[in-house]
């Protein structure tokens, strides 16, 4: 039996939305250049509505998730250790406010962009950032602040 060396990070070591970036470029490209999938033949009209409401709810949850990162003063990127393990703020609804709001952001675009195609690509583009990122985030939390996060992952949920 081997003992395993506690995390020092997460061991990310690129930007998270990033994941979400190739995968809107990706389902653009596809409605651009293979084949156009437009929402608004699903949906009609109140599409512009529900687009700039979802990127800027989106984009209202991701930034107060990383204000409270910032006053809690610790890390907001994945590949810095965590100082303190905030509990307060978005953190009280999300584990993961910032990936929450980045993924209703990227719905809000499709919308935007009237394209069906990134919607299609977004369960890909969660599969990959739970794999890539977030299961490594909540291994090293677990290493970082134990019973402490455990409690934590037993009342908050991992999105809403």
């Amino acid at each position: 039996m081997t003992d395993r060396v506690p995390l020092s990070n997460a061991g990310v070591r690129f930007p998270p939305p990033l994941i979400f970036l190739l995968g809107f470029s990706a389902g653009w490209a596809l409605n651009r250049y293979l084949y156009a999938l437009p929402l608004s033949g699903l949906v009609g009209s109140a599409l512009n509505p529900f687009g700039i409401a979802a990127l800027t709810l989106g984009i209202a949850l991701a930034a107060w998730g990383m204000i409270t990162f910032r006053r809690a003063k610790t890390a907001i990127v994945p590949h810095h250790s965590a100082s303190r393990l905030v509990t307060h703020g978005p953190y009280r609804f999300t584990r993961n406010p910032m990936y929450t709001g980045l993924t209703i952001a990227y719905l809000g675009g499709s919308a935007l962009v009237d394209s069906a195609w990134p919607v299609i690509l977004l369960p890909a583009v969660i599969l990959i950032l739970v794999h890539t990122v977030i299961s490594r985030e909540e291994m090293y939390l677990t290493d970082a602040f134990g019973a402490e996060y455990t409690r934590y992952l037993a009342t908050v949920r991992r999105w809403l």
